[in-house]
Order: C-alpha cells, then structure tokens, then sequence
C-alpha cells in the first residue's frame, strides 16, 4: 500500500510538472528564478556505531570467516531457485540437482562440521557423564579415598591448578562475552521504538510533503506565464528594435551619407562665402599697394632721367638702377582671379531646400518601426495570451483527475494504523533477553551445546547469508536476478508495481536512488509509465506557439527614408557649378609673396648705389626714393604681412579653395552613391524585409519558448531530486538492517560465541577439577615414606 500510494503521488505530480531544473538557453532570454521546492527535513539517522562491541563483533566474524571462508553464492542460490529443488522428490534423481547439493553441501561445510561436533557432543557428553559416576561410585576414576605419595606431586598439583585457573578464566571470559551479548541486545531492542518512530515520523512528513510540493510546482508556472505576458507586452521594443537593428545595418549608413550631404552644403557655402570675403580683403589692400608702387617706380624713373645721369660713370650706375625699377611692383594679383558669386549663389539656391529636416523624417520613418510591429502583431498577440489561459487552465484541471491528497491522507491514516499495532510489542520486545535460564542450563553442558551448536547455525547463516550480503549489496544482486523470485517476470519489482517487468527497475537501483534522497518519479522510473516529458511538451503547446508567430506578417512599405524632394535637392547640389571654378589660379595667386622684390633690401642697395656718385643733387634725389620705398614697407607691407586680417584672408582663402576643390572632386560620385544607398535601403524594406521579419520572429519566439522550457525542464529536476525524495524507504531497509543484523544477528552471535567458549571449556574444567581435588581431600589411607632414608637410598 506504502508503493502504490507513492507511485499515486508520483502520477499525479508528474501530470502537473516534468523536468530539469533551468533550461538550455537556446537564446538570450533571462533565466528564470523558481525558487526551492518546499520540503521538510528527514530525521532519520538509519546509522549504528557498535561502539566496544565492535570488538566482539569482529572476533565473531573473524570465526565465522575461518568457518566460512567463501563467497556469497550468488550463482548456486539462483540455480537451486530455479530448478526448485525438493518441489518434486523425483527431481533429487537429476544429476544437476546432485551436484547442486553437493555444491550446497561443500558451501556450508564449515558450518556443518561444527554442527556435526556440536551434535556429538551433546550426544557423548551425557554418556560420558553417565560412565564418570558410575566409574567413581565403584572407587576409580579419583573415587579411592587413598593418597598415593609421588615425587612431583607438588608440580603436578601446581600445573593443574594452573590449568584450572586458566580455562576457568577463559569460562568466565566466555560468561561475560554472552553477558555482554545479552545485555547488548536488550540496550539496543529498546532503541527500536526510536527508530520506528522516527522513520513513521517521516514516512508521514513524505505523504504531508508531497501534495504541497505538486502544489508548488503547479504555481510556479504563473511565473513562466507572467514573463511570457510581458515580452508580448512589450512585443514592440523587443521584435521591432530587433528588426530596426538588422534593417538599420543598412539602412541607417544610408540615411547618415544623406545627413553629411546637407553638411558638405552648408560647409560648401561656406567656404565659397570665405573664398569671396578673402578676395574682397586681398584686392584692396594690393590695389593700395599697387599704386604707391607706382608712384615710387613713376619718380624714380623722372630722376634716373636727369642729365647728370649721362655721364661717364655716373650712367652706368643709373643704369643699373634704371634695370631694376620693374621689380618695384606686387606679386600676387588677387584682381584677376575669377568671380564665384553664380557659384554662391546657386549653392544658396539649394540650401532654400532643408535636406537636415528631410533625412531626420527618413529616421523618423524608420524609427518608428518598433510601433508599427506592435500594431500589426495586435491579434497574435491577443491569441497568444487566450493560450496561455488554455495552458494553466489544462495543467490545473490534470492535476485535479488524479485524488493525490485524499491517497496521502488515507496513505497517513494507514502509518498511523501501523504504527499503533507495532507499539503493542514494544513490552514485549524490552522483555527479551537470551540470557534468562542460562544459568540453570550452564549445569548441564550438553543441553548448553544443544543452544550454542543451534543458535550458531541459524546466527552464522544469517551473518553470511543475508547480513554480509546486504552490506556489500550482492543481496540486492541476488534478488534482482532476472526470473528468480517468480519464473514469469524479467524484473520483479516492476512486474509487482506496475505489471510490466521489461522496465529496467531493480530494486537495488530503487534502494540507491532512495540512498540519495532523489525523487521517487526517478527511484521508480516512473517515466516508463508516465512520460512527464511527452505531456508537458503537449500541455505547454510549444509547438502551437510557433505556428502562431508563423502567422506573424509585419509591413514595412510605409517607411520612406528620402523624400522626392530631397533627392532632386541632392541632384542640384551637384550641379551647382563648383566643379567649374579654377581653383589652380587661386592657388598659383595665394602661393605667391606680396611684391616681386623685398622692398627693405631694394632701398638699401639703391642706397649704396647713391653712395657711388658724386656728391650733388641725383645723389640726394635717389637717398630720398630710398627713404620712400622704405616708408612704403614699413607703412604698408609690413603690416599688410603682420596684420592678422590679412593673413587671415590668405590663409582663409588657401583652404576654403583647397576644401572647395575636393568637394568638387568628389561631389558626383559622393551623390551618386548616397542615392544608390538610399535606393537599396528603400528596396530592402519594400522586398526583403519579410526574410528579416521572420527571422527575428523566429529568434523572439524561441525566447518565448524558453521560458516555457525553463520551466519545464525546472519540474523535471525537482521531479528527479525534490519531489517526494524517497529517503524514509531506504531509511526503512536501513532501519531493519540494523534491528535483524546489528542489534538481534551480532548479539546472538557473539552470545553463542561466549557460550561456546564455556561450553567447550568446561569439559576439561571439570576434568581438572577432579584431577586437584584429590590433593585437598581428606583421605582415608596414604603412604607414609622416610624421607631420609629415601635419601640414602
């Protein structure tokens, strides 16, 4: 009843859950926190330390093994069972059963040695016994009241006494040994009730445990149910940001080439604005220059033409002078460099047109695809969450078909039941004791062998046969034996339990299971009868959850990424006129110096010219034009050079032209390709986006999925190792163990074993005893010898 009532709670606890504890995260959904099964702690302790008795105990076995060295016969007692040897008399007759027997026979042949010599002594002793009495009632065997005088009479009555002592000690070491054996077995029988109690107390907390823990594990699929609600809740942020991502490694490269376009406008604007302001500041300052120059080169030129000049030496060093007077002018020539201003102006024609607002609508668009999944994937939606009510609804309402509470109530009024009957023996069993009458027996020695030979072949059998077996787990073995314990069944537990034996349960996989503390759905396997995996995969409709999102379709077309007008802008832009502009001959003007020649070292070298004339007027004239151009540097072209609006012009104007003419080198292909992106972005959502769709579709689902999983494979394990641990069964094997082997088997041997050392002893104590009486007895005659004489003699 115990077994059915567990296996009940176990079929009903595998309908409502079924596996490991988190699931494989197939994708990168949280884990899921279901918490511990709730469960009590078992306080049985199916443990027993012999303490000093362990000594006896081995010295027992010691024997034992020195009777019985051979192994369990595992085989030989699965061949007896099997031909059921002594069912029909005919079959003694079969060969294979002889050498069966003697099999049998040659096993227990340390045993039956002892038995035989048990036997005869119980046997001879009596007569012996008969004969030593009727020997001393005719005045022999010691019965001669006359003491005889012998040279080692003291030596020999000193040994004798010295024998006696000996095997008088060795009886009464035998006396305490059984003593100790005795008062063992009744210390430890009255910790029996401790035990029973304690693995009832147990057995109870099992059947209480089990419908809260299938209750728990019920509950907890509201926690997977409420993570699914809100991911679908939240369908757009997680499914449409998913698309938005795998659409936007293309899209939005296209939409940023677009934006910086409207920046290389405006940057473009700029830079045509500075090249026009540069130019402006350029030309009036050498306009200015230019004409000073002039005027210095004009009144030079009227000096140099002075008759004095004509003159021998004089005409050679005005003509020298006269040479150099070209070089009195500027270099660079800002006013003929080309106008810019259509240029200008057509760029200022396309900037009307706001390409920013444009592109930042495409974003827009696109951005707003997280909203537009939501809104198409409203009925799936809706479906989904009527499913997830279908599902509780369905494990609920499994649950309920099977009467777990009522079978665990009924299966605790049964404990309580049992329990009762047992405590009735309790008196009975603090009462037991080998020892009672034992001492009225220990007068009779052969009635003595009669109890040890007996207890030693059913205790000696017991420990080799069942109790050292059961330790080293060849019991289990032998009785998991396929076709043993009934002819018609591979495997007997299951065939009992469940009425199929071809399922691989054997009961020591069962009592190892139940060693672990593991669940009894895995101790029993019941998976072979119930298959928690095949209903939850069915329950749960994983599977009916990815033929919804199958269904899911979300269109895109709606996004526009660049407008018409946009586009056309871009187009203009191009065609602006930029390309056309030489940009070599504002280079070639801006790389060149403010005038020809540096003006500071014309004026010296003039000077030292004038030096070279003679004193008089052309000689003054030209240290005054001197003094003039120097004026002119340091007046004009050093701060022309050193003004920072000047050299702000230059530099100015050198890289706007510079940044003009890349622009304009690579405008074309840079519109071309932002509009051929922007092209097979659009063609992406309009045709191919449904392959991106489904497959993050499918990627959401599978996170969905997993939270179903998760807790699927969370009951399997708590179904494996929480649920209705099955400790208390093999407690309760364990407990009996220790009651038969520990407290009954070893107390009984070691009983026998005390007593058969002063049963085997007590013959030649005897023996001894009568030996030295005779030297302490009060004689009728003895010899008298002259010790002198002797001593002649």
């Amino acid at each position: 009843m115990v077994t059915k009532a567990g296996l009940l709670a176990l079929l009903l606890w595998g309908s409502v859950s079924g596996g490991p504890h988190a699931a494989p995260q197939r994708s990168h959904s949280p884990a899921l926190d279901f918490g511990f099964v709730p469960a009590g702690v078992y306080e049985t302790h199916a443990y027993f330390e012999p303490g000093a008795m362990g000594i006896l105990f081995h010295m027992v076995r010691a024997f034992l093994y020195v009777v019985q060295p051979n192994p369990f016969p595992r085989d030989l007692i699965t061949k007896l069972a099997k031909e059921n040897i002594g069912a029909k008399q005919a079959q003694y007759q079969k060969p294979e059963n002889v050498v069966l027997a003697l099999q049998a026979i040659y096993y227990e042949m340390g045993f039956v040695v002892c038995a035989v010599l048990g036997v005869f002594f119980v046997l001879l002793v009596p007569l012996v016994g008969l004969c030593f009495c009727m020997c001393r009632c005719c005045d022999n065997c010691g019965g001669e009241m006359h003491q005889r005088q012998r040279k080692n009479a003291e030596c020999q009555r000193g040994f004798l006494a010295t024998m006696l002592v000996a095997t008088s000690l060795i009886i009464t070491a035998g006396v305490l040994c059984a003593s100790a054996a005795n008062q063992n077995l009744s210390n430890q029988l009255k910790h029996t009730r401790r035990l029973v109690n304690s693995n009832m107390r147990d057995l109870k907390m099992f059947a209480n445990d089990t419908p809260a823990q299938i209750d728990y594990l019920t509950a907890q699929y509201v926690m997977a149910k409420n993570r699914v609600l809100s991911d679908l809740d939240n369908i757009g942020p997680l499914l449409g940001s998913k698309i938005h991502e795998q659409l936007g490694k293309e899209v939005l490269p296209a939409l940023d080439a677009a934006l910086s376009m409207a920046g290389a406008m405006r940057e473009t604007k700029e830079a045509l604005e500075n090249v026009s302001t540069a130019l402006e500041t350029l030309q009036d300052g050498t306009d200015r220059l230019q004409a000073d120059l002039v005027g210095v080169r004009s009144s030079l030129s009227n000096t140099l033409s002075d008759p004095a000049c004509s003159n021998g030496a004089v005409s050679y060093t005005c003509s020298a002078i006269r040479s150099t007077l070209g070089q009195l002018s500027i270099s660079a020539n800002f006013s003929g460099l080309p106008d810019i201003s259509e240029q200008l102006a057509n760029v200022d024609s396309v900037l009307k047109v706001d390409l920013s607002n444009i592109v930042q609508k495409g974003y827009s668009s696109f951005n707003d695809t997280p909203a537009m999944v939501r809104e198409q994937t409203r009925t799936v939606v809706s479906g989904l969450k009527g499913m997830l009510d279908g599902i509780g609804a369905n494990i609920t309402s499994f649950s309920r078909m099977f009467p777990i509470h009522a079978s665990m109530a009924n299966f605790t009024i049964f404990l309580t039941e049992n329990q009762m009957k047992i405590e009735v023996f309790y008196p009975q069993i603090d009462q037991m004791d080998f020892y009672s009458g034992a001492g009225f027996s220990f007068i009779f020695s052969w009635v003595l062998m009669a109890v040890v030979t007996a207890t030693f072949v059913v205790g000696g059998n017991v420990e080799k046969l069942v109790c050292e077996p059961f330790e080293n787990r060849q019991l289990f073995k032998l009785i998991d034996t396929p076709y043993l314990v009934n002819p018609g069944l591979k495997n007997f537990l299951p065939g009992m339990l469940f009425q199929n034996p071809q399922i691989d349960l054997t009961l020591e996989s069962f009592y190892r299971s139940c060693k672990d503390n593991k669940g009894l759905y895995a101790a029993l396997k019941l998976d072979n009868i119930f298959n928690v995996n095949k209903f939850l995969n069915s329950s749960v409709y994983t599977k009916d959850v990815a033929r919804v999102f199958e269904d899911v379709k979300v269109d895109l077309k709606g996004i526009v990424l660049l407008e018409r007008a946009g586009r056309e802008n871009l187009i203009d832009f191009s065609n602006t006129g930029i390309s056309e502009i030489n940009y070599a001959a504002f280079l070639a003007e801006v790389n060149k110096g403010v005038t020809v020649v540096d003006l500071l070292a014309f004026a010296n070298e003039l000077e030292a010219r004038a030096d070279q004339l003679p004193r008089g007027a052309l000689e003054n004239a030209l240290k005054g034009h001197a003094s003039s151009i120097r004026q002119i540097h340091a007046q004009q072209v050093v701060p022309m050079e050193q003004a920072m609006k000047f050299v702000r012009a230059r530099s100015t104007l050198s890289q706007s032209i510079r940044l003009l003419q890349r622009t304009a080198a690579e405008l074309p292909d840079k519109i071309d390709n932002v509009l051929s992106a922007i092209d097979a972005a659009e063609y992406l959502i309009t045709h191919n986006a449904s392959h991106v769709v489904k497959q993050e579709t499918s990627k959401y689902m599978q996170n969905i999925a997993s939270y179903f999983t998760q807790y699927i494979d969370w009951v399997k394990m708590s179904l494996s190792t929480d649920v209705a641990a099955c400790k208390p069964f093999s407690n309760i094997v364990d407990t009996a163990d220790i009651v038969a082997c520990s407290f009954i088997v070893d107390s009984m041997n070691t009983f026998w074993f005390g007593l058969g050392c002063c049963t085997v002893f007590l013959i030649p104590n005897i023996i001894l005893s009568v030996r030295l009486a005779k030297f302490y007895r009060r004689m009728d005659t003895e010899d008298v010898y002259d010790d002198t004489v002797e001593g002649w003699n």
